[in-house]
């Protein structure tokens, strides 16, 4: 924990925040009495409604996480597919993983960065939130209000106009987010190469080193696709510092793997004799003020079908020229064919993006 949060606020002014111990007790409240007790952050006795008390930032505008809902989106043909730089971390590296005490989190390697946002931005590290085992709803960003069983936030920092991510974190253009939603699917080997760590962060202050590996093998198919939106912090101080891109598609892990997330760790330290759970460590939907999130993606009813040669994707989005029925087969290049369950005066929105009238 740092000294003494310092930001400024909309006037301008420095406001100084009183320093106090990281694992300091609300006064007065009975912890062990609340169900499914786990952050001090997100508990208290008002929750996350007191937060903006002490952290005005938290009762603010372009604050996070949202929801995605269609009346929001608006379609950017300049949003552009992003490019990794040194993401395959070797083996022979490691990166250092810890139980802060409200999440699990890892820090990455500083030769990590990402391109074709408005700066370059430099990774510092990823975390996680999620839900607890009788109800795995546990993602910050919610799509038309459907909440996924988790979400994963890799972490970076303006590398062209600050020197690390604490000169960052409270400026506008200071940080860039990409957060991957994850859903119950079948084991995903790259994952465990994190998750097979939890057992030994399972105290606060905890730490455990990872092998490297490559940090792309987290990130879901068709990355392309995403949603864009200026944004903050989801934890205080709750710093509107935030170029959200959160991907369209989730990754999958097991049952079995999201159980582990939701049971393996704690808010507490070791010689606590009543141990914290960490769950429920994701920050509720807050209101969006009028702001638009940009898409890269035409939105519309998306399908998926098998074919012979490879699996093809269409979405339908409403423009003219279609002369074919609902259930029509449409050929492609002759590469395969996919079923268009369009309706009548639609067209169809193949993976190259490009609109082919039929």
């Amino acid at each position: 924990a740092t000294d003494a949060l310092l930001f400024k606020e909309v006037t301008g002014n420095i406001i100084v925040l009183e320093k106090k111990p990281s694992n300091q007790r609300l006064k007065g409240l009975n912890l062990r009495s609340l169900t499914n007790v786990t952050l001090l952050i997100h508990t208290g006795p008002d929750g996350e409604k007191a937060w903006p008390k002490k952290y005005p930032f938290c009762g603010g505008v372009f604050q996070s996480p949202i929801d995605f809902r269609k009346d929001i989106l608006q379609y950017d043909s300049n949003l552009l597919p992003l490019e990794f730089i040194g993401y395959n971390v070797p083996s022979t590296d490691q990166f250092t993983l810890i139980n802060n005490g409200h999440s699990v989190k890892m820090y990455l390697s500083p030769t990590m960065s990402v391109r074709n946002l408005p700066f370059e931005y430099t990774a510092s590290q990823l975390h996680l939130h999620w839900g607890n085992r009788n109800k795995s709803e546990g993602s910050e960003h919610t799509v038309s209000g459907k909440h996924f069983a988790a979400e994963l936030h890799i972490v970076h920092y303006n590398s062209e106009k600050y020197p690390d991510i604490a000169a960052a974190m409270d400026k506008a253009d200071g940080l860039a987010v990409l957060a991957v939603l994850l859903e119950i699917g079948p084991f995903n080997p790259s994952y465990e190469k994190i998750f097979r760590h939890f057992w030994n962060v399972k105290y606060k202050d905890q730490k455990v080193l990872v092998p490297g590996f490559n940090i792309h093998e987290l990130l879901p198919d068709r990355l392309h696709e995403y949603y864009r939106y200026e944004g903050s912090l989801t934890t205080p101080p709750c710093y509107p510092s935030v170029l959200w891109t959160v991907f369209r598609h989730p990754v999958k892990i097991s049952q079995e793997q999201l159980l582990a997330l939701e049971t393996a760790m704690y808010c507490t330290e070791s010689d606590d004799p009543e141990p914290l759970e960490m769950v429920d460590n994701f920050r509720n939907v807050q209101e969006f003020h009028e702001r638009l999130v940009f898409v890269s993606f035409h939105e519309g009813e998306l399908y998926e079908c098998s074919c012979a040669k490879k699996q093809c994707t269409v979405i339908c989005v409403n423009v003219k020229n279609w002369n074919s029925s609902p259930a029509a087969l449409c050929h492609y290049k002759s590469t395969c064919v996919v079923c268009a369950k369009c309706i009548v005066g639609t067209s169809v929105v193949l993976q190259t993006s490009t609109i082919k009238d039929l």
